[in-house]
């Protein structure tokens, strides 16, 4: 399973939520951001390689106006990350693992 966790700039959400899934047997991750200054912008091939996973409704607005036709087949799903911790923040470790973790496998 390959996922691209999606936030604003790329810096925080994301970027947290990428290293601590990587540990996962069996899932390879990814982050970028929507923002025209995030460190890492999506871009077509991160679509085409993976699941995507959002942080926010924002985000997912942003990306079907984006990408909207390179989005038909892809699974995009939200986890309502509010933009209120830094990275790797112990509080946001537990938030990402309690609302990814109904979707990714055991």
């Amino acid at each position: 399973m390959r996922i691209l966790f999606v936030c604003g700039r790329a810096r925080a959400r994301s970027p947290t939520a990428e290293q601590i899934f990587a540990r996962v047997p069996g899932i390879e991750t990814a982050s970028a951001g929507v923002s025209p200054d995030a460190d890492e912008p999506v871009d077509v091939d991160h679509l085409a390689w993976a699941e995507i996973v959002v942080m926010e409704p924002a985000h997912r607005r942003k990306m079907m106006r984006r990408f909207g036709a390179h989005l038909r087949g892809v699974r995009l799903v939200c986890l309502d990350v509010p933009d209120a911790y830094a990275f790797m923040a112990p509080a946001l470790v537990r938030l990402l693992e309690a609302r990814a973790g109904r979707f990714l496998p055991r």
